[in-house]
Parts: structure tokens; C-alpha cells; sequence
């Protein structure tokens, strides 16, 4: 049995304890909550088996917890993540890892003893249309990857949404927009993928559907080390939105359209345009001037259950237990952030930038936009009504 600490009970954090107490996940027991807000934990204040706090220090010592699942606001997962790697606990923290690049390399640099377990939230990787397209690439069924084109548009946030809490939307609370809010799951899944590019340049386009100080659009073009390229495209202010990837090979095309907050029962299918003779060699040796190679259409099945966040959460507990392999290890978080940092790095320097990032170079200009930042943490904050699980995409 894992007894387990949640910190950070706002939105994500709910979500979770309403997985745990429906004993979704089996082996492990809820025997600690913490929040900085006290309205958050009042419900636990008298629950037998939890104690309920509202400092993550005192939680982490308190010797009630084998292991913590940090859902705070993104800059404390850095620092809460190092604070519970160095007292020996295992550790699950929400998505992004860290705000930047050189926080998410110190936070992993704490990972010194690797009989703890250290994993990231990104329950997108047990979507099975995903996993049928890394094996489709990753096997080389396409060829080499020519270019990808992802469109991610179904993210759509009205101005309610950023209001709804005084971090949101600000380079303080938040370092960054879609790209550090709703783009961390699409950035980590493109990486898983594809792979990382070698170099990227981008413009992200500030407050321009929200009176925000952080983006929520931006468009992405990326090289990679075998000459392919690819397009980003992601939005807040979008909607309806498209949730599209097409990856191009020289033995033929895949598309998968994902569709928005779909169920997770998935019975759909790849659309794979399968070249009869790979792109190049009939470049090389075909005399007609303007036909192509013959090709199949064909529809490559998915069918399965997306375990979600659930699964995630089993598997954390799975790895503490019987050491079985992560689904998603923190350490590979670190791309995804550098990802996002790359792009907002090109559009604000307004200019290419080649992978490995400098983080430190990030981390000073971040720090920059803070200081500069007219709007801060916003004054006003509507309360939230409606269901969270609407948030959550494909």
C-alpha cells in the first residue's frame, strides 16, 4: 500500500481525490491533503486517515506519506518537487514539470537516488490513437519523417477562465500562456512522437483574444536533424477548434484527426495514404513528368480504452511497488518545457533558435518580463461554477 499526500487542491487536485476516493486506484490510500487556502482542505480537516495542511513542508516531514502528487500552480512544482525528491519521497507532479528549462534541470538534478520514483502527469501517452501513431512512425512503416503539420486549436478559453484564479495568464504566476497551460500535454505527446527538432522559430502572439500578458496563439516552424520539418499551430481564442496531425514520410501520409473531449472508449481509426513505392526512389527513376506513385488507402484501426489520469496514477503506484517502467518518467518532461521555452524565446527575440535551448538565457529573460510585467497577478478573480472535467481535451 502507498499512502499518499495531494498538494494543491484547487481544480486539478479535486479532480484527483475524486479518482481516489471512487477507488479508482488500487494500493494506495489518500492519508494527507495540503493547500495554501484553507477552504480548499476543509473537507479533510475531520476525515479519519487524512490529515489535512497548508504548508507542503510540514506534509512532506510529517511522516504520514510514502509519496506526493503535486498539483499546485506551475512554478511550485519545482520547488515542492525538489523539497519532496531530497526527503526521500516519491513523486507525481502535474504537467508542465517546471516553468523553464534550467528549473526543470534542477528540479530533475535532485533525482539522485533512483529507487524513488519521480513521474510526470501526461495521461495523454495512454490514449491509444497516440500510441498507434508512434508505432507507425517509430517503425519506420512511413519511412522517414518528411514533415508534420500539428494543429491544436481545441483549446478554446473564454476571459472567465483566466480571471478565475489571480496566477493565471501572467509571467509571474504562470510563466507563459497555451503554451505553459494548455500545451504541455500536445507538446510532450509531438516530442514522444516525433522527436525533438534542432531548431525552431515561432511567433506567439500576446493577449490577442484575452487581456492577458502571456500568449494564447502561437504558430511554430521546426527543422529536424534528418531534414524534415514541422508546423505548430495552438490557440486559447479558437473555436470550434481542430485537433489535426498529419505526418508526411517517403512511404506515404498519416492523419489523425482527434476531435475535441472526446470520450474515452476510443473505436476510430488512422488514415494512412500508403505509398506502392516510397516517394524518393519514384522521384529518382519515374519518367512521368507529373504523376505520383500509386498509393493504398488504407484505415488503420484503434480500438481500446484511454486509461487517463487513472492509469497514470496505477502505474505511479505499480513502479513504487513492483517496479514496473513509467509511462511517463519527469525526467522526459524537461523536452516538453524546452519546447514551449524555444518558441516564446523565437517570438520575443524575434529570431531562429537552435535546440539544446540555453536555459539560463530563458530563465533571465522570464525574469524580465516579470519584472516589467504592468499587470502582475490580476485583481480580479471570478468564482468558478461550472465542471472542470469540460477542460479536459483529445
Amino acid at each position: 500500500m502507498v499512502r499518499l499526500g495531494v498538494i494543491g487542491c484547487g481544480n486539478m487536485g479535486k479532480s484527483h481525490l475524486r479518482r481516489i476516493g471512487a477507488g479508482e486506484i488500487s494500493r494506495l490510500k489518500l492519508t494527507a491533503v495540503c493547500d495554501i487556502d484553507p477552504k480548499q482542505i476543509k473537507a479533510y480537516k475531520d476525515k479519519e486517515g487524512v490529515k489535512a495542511f497548508t504548508d507542503s513542508r510540514e506534509l512532506i516531514r510529517s511522516g504520514e506519506v510514502d509519496a506526493v502528487l503535486i498539483a499546485t500552480p506551475h512554478y511550485f512544482h519545482t520547488t515542492i518537487g525538489i523539497d519532496a525528491l531530497q526527503q526521500g519521497l516519491h513523486v507525481l507532479t502535474e504537467k508542465p514539470i517546471s516553468v523553464h528549462k534550467a528549473d526543470a534541470e534542477r528540479l530533475i538534478a535532485a533525482h539522485t537516488d533512483k529507487k524513488q520514483v519521480f513521474a510526470a502527469m501526461f495521461n495523454q501517452r495512454t490514449d491509444p490513437r497516440y500510441k498507434r501513431l508512434k508505432k507507425l512512425i517509430q517503425s519506420g512503416e512511413i519511412g522517414p519523417v518528411q514533415r508534420v503539420n500539428l494543429i491544436v486549436t481545441d483549446w478554446f478559453r473564454s476571459y472567465a477562465y483566466y480571471a478565475s484564479g489571480g496566477w493565471r495568464a501572467t509571467w509571474e504566476g504562470e510563466g507563459g500562456g497555451v503554451l505553459l497551460n494548455q500545451c504541455p500535454h500536445t507538446l510532450d505527446l509531438f516530442q514522444w512522437i516525433c522527436g525533438m527538432p534542432t531548431r525552431v522559430r515561432a511567433t506567439c502572439n500576446l493577449g490577442k483574444y484575452h487581456d492577458i500578458e502571456v500568449e494564447d496563439e502561437v504558430t511554430a516552424y521546426m527543422e529536424f536533424a534528418n531534414g524534415a520539418t514541422g508546423v505548430f499551430v495552438t490557440s486559447t481564442g479558437e473555436c470550434p477548434g481542430t485537433n489535426r496531425w498529419e505526418v508526411a514520410g517517403d512511404r506515404g501520409k498519416v492523419v489523425l484527426e482527434a476531435g475535441s473531449k472526446v470520450a474515452h472508449e476510443v473505436h476510430t481509426f488512422l488514415r494512412f495514404t500508403r505509398n506502392e513505392i516510397p516517394t524518393q526512389e519514384y522521384n529518382k527513376t519515374s519518367k512521368d513528368r507529373f504523376g505520383g506513385p500509386p498509393y493504398w488507402n488504407v484505415e488503420v484501426p484503434v480500438e481500446g480504452k484511454a486509461g487517463q489520469h487513472s492509469e497514470v496514477l496505477q502505474n505511479f503506484v505499480n513502479a513504487i511497488l513492483d517496479g514496473k517502467s513509467l509511462i511517463a518518467p519527469a525526467e522526459e518532461g524537461i523536452r516538453s518545457v524546452e519546447l514551449a521555452n524555444a518558441m516564446l524565446y523565437s517570438s520575443l527575440t524575434d529570431k531562429a533558435v537552435d535546440l539544446p535551448l540555453d536555459g539560463a538565457a530563458f530563465e533571465a529573460m522570464l525574469k524580465e518580463l516579470i519584472a516589467k510585467s504592468k499587470g502582475g497577478k490580476k485583481k480580479t478573480v471570478i468564482e468558478a461554477t461550472d465542471d472542470f472535467a469540460k477542460s479536459f481535451a483529445s
